[in-house]
């Protein structure tokens, strides 16, 4: 028999970086570090799941340039464009199975991001049906996005909601309104997002999707029933 969710009706899973591939944090390094910015926890805080109006202000300010926030935005994208063509965007390893488990538990899924939903269509369009409401949240107005997904596109309570993300900012948020979370970080070399979510006190961090299975969700489920999301224990928050 299928187990019965008691409280949480929702996964909202983060496109880039959860079910495509991180195609931003290498770029990200190599943008700034080539115009002589140190990377650190703190630089990379400052620019990534950011509106893009900000990102682009803080890349100029981490690199002493002038330029504006829509110049480096265009220079950001251009080396992207270019990082693509080498590195393409990809399927993460068992999104689809991901969804599929999600679903099967009853839950309502949706996907959130900072591009327009014409990159959610280019990727991930033939698997719609996974998806429910608007199936896509364009998040760059409003990052990260956790309130209005969860109350003003789905009219629910924080607790009702599972997110699935790869920033720490996210995670931060999630804490604050006391929703379910689950991290995903970047397995690049350079991230710091594993080391930011463990300060930041998540408490199940995942190194692959097959990883959020039937028994975690339930976990996070009896969390959300007893406030206990966001309740640390020493020793937990290491990697599954």
């Amino acid at each position: 028999m299928t187990y019965q969710l008691r409280r949480l009706s929702l996964a909202a899973v983060n496109i880039d970086g959860v079910l495509l591939n991180d195609t931003f944090s290498p770029v990200i390094h190599s943008f700034l570090t080539r115009r002589g910015a140190v990377y650190t926890p703190d630089v990379e805080r400052a620019v990534l799941s950011q509106p893009r109006r900000i990102a682009g202000e803080q890349m100029a300010r981490l690199t002493g340039s002038d330029a504006t926030s829509e110049d480096m935005l265009s220079a950001y994208f251009e080396e992207r464009d270019s990082y693509l063509r080498e590195h393409p965007v990809q399927l993460t390893e068992g999104a689809v199975g991901l969804l599929r488990r999600l679903r099967g538990l009853g839950l309502r899924t949706v996907c959130y991001g900072g591009l327009s939903k014409e990159h959610f269509d280019r990727y991930l369009g033939e698997y719609a049906e996974l998806f429910d409401g608007p199936g896509y949240v364009c998040t760059n107005d409003f990052r990260p996005g956790i309130r209005e997904i969860t109350g003003e596109v789905f009219g629910l309570t924080p607790g009702e909601a599972l997110f699935i993300d790869d920033v720490a900012r996210v995670a931060e948020a999630a804490r604050e309104l006391g929703v379910p979370f689950i991290g995903h970080p970047s397995s690049f070399e350079h991230s710091f997002q594993h080391r930011l979510m463990a300060e930041a006190g998540v408490r199940h961090l995942v190194s692959s999707l097959d990883a959020i299975d039937e028994e975690l969700v339930r976990v996070l489920d009896a969390e959300a029933v007893s406030e206990t999301v966001w309740r640390t224990h020493e020793g937990e928050g290491a990697p599954r």
